[in-house]
């Protein structure tokens, strides 16, 4: 039979400090201000460039998982015959200069772009929030080690420093750029990610868990972390559009994906290849504007975002 003094959990003690650190256990009002992220959503609903962009990132998604539903065109099937033929009925987008279709092509393109900029994200990301975070967290001699790996990778390019390593790696596939986008890329989210800890373990209700007895584990992941994501998520949505972007210029240089890997960088240097495109330019246009409307769709994306959840533009 449980004992009515024994003294509550850990985390209900946390909590009720929480609250109290908040402004205390009154009973809430029906009028009061809607949390940061319950007004977040309901600003981002009424945005039109949020709505837009997300109707265009999930049409993306879809045919990057599912190209088959739009076409039926194998864009590996190629006719010579019919190299730079222009756009004719049933094929839209007129053939390349090998005879492979163009809107197959453009098609099946997304998956690989899209992947190694989602996957890369997902990498920068995390490793990002790890260093910044304990740096923020821990401070002192930690945080000096840290800040200083930090600055060493940032004084790496980034397009550089990837043609350098790209050019020594003999595996192809999108692994290898993914890998190489997030050893080199994780600086700008780690410093985000520093700074916002920083400022979330000030808050009295971290002080209070504290003094309640919880860890340096706990206070990390369940009161400080989730306070301090919210810029981390905003600039990885800015940054997946950029190494969607990133992707398409190492393959147009020759050092990203490789053939027969479909994406649209690939094609876009093969258009590039012999000027051909000067007498067809519908090989390099499609497969240039379908990368152009993603990478501005996950940027519209990531300002919305930003919009919602600054409180300082709010």
């Amino acid at each position: 039979m449980p004992d009515p003094h024994r003294d509550p959990p850990l985390e209900a003690q946390e909590d009720a400090a929480a609250r109290a650190a908040a402004g205390g256990d009154s009973a809430p009002d029906p009028g009061a201000a809607r949390s940061l992220t319950s007004d977040a959503w309901h600003d981002l609903r009424r945005n039109p460039v949020f709505l837009v962009s997300s109707v265009l990132i999930l049409f993306l998604i879809l045919i990057a998982l599912w190209p088959g539903l739009i076409t039926a065109q194998d864009p590996l099937t190629c006719r010579l015959g019919r190299s730079l033929d222009g756009p004719s009925s049933g094929h839209w987008f007129g053939f390349d200069t090998q005879g492979c279709d163009v809107y197959a092509r453009t098609v099946h393109g997304a998956r690989a772009s899209i992947a190694v900029g989602v996957c890369a994200t997902l990498g920068v990301a995390l490793l990002g929030t790890v260093v910044g975070g304990l740096a923020g967290f821990f401070g002192g001699f930690w945080d000096s080690l840290l800040s200083r790996a930090t600055d060493i990778f940032f004084a790496i390019p980034l397009i550089l420093g990837a043609i350098v390593f790209l050019s020594m790696i003999t595996l192809s596939g999108i692994w290898p750029v993914v890998l190489v986008i997030a050893v080199l890329g994780w600086p700008q989210i780690a410093r985000i990610a520093r700074g916002a800890v920083i400022t979330a373990k000030r808050h009295d209700y971290v002080e209070a868990a504290r003094a309640l007895g919880a860890g340096n584990a706990r206070l990390l992941l369940r009161h400080i972390l989730p306070n301090a994501i919210a810029p981390v998520i905003v600039m990885a949505t800015i940054m997946l559009g950029t190494f969607i972007a990133l992707e398409a210029t190492l393959s147009f240089l020759g050092v990203g994906l490789q053939p027969p890997t479909v994406s649209w960088g690939v094609d876009i240097s093969t258009a590039s290849d012999g000027m051909q495109f000067r007498n067809a330019p519908h090989i390099l246009l499609y497969p240039a504007a379908a990368l152009s409307i993603c990478v501005l769709a996950f940027i519209m994306l990531g300002d919305a975002v930003r919009d919602a959840l600054d409180p300082k533009l709010r």
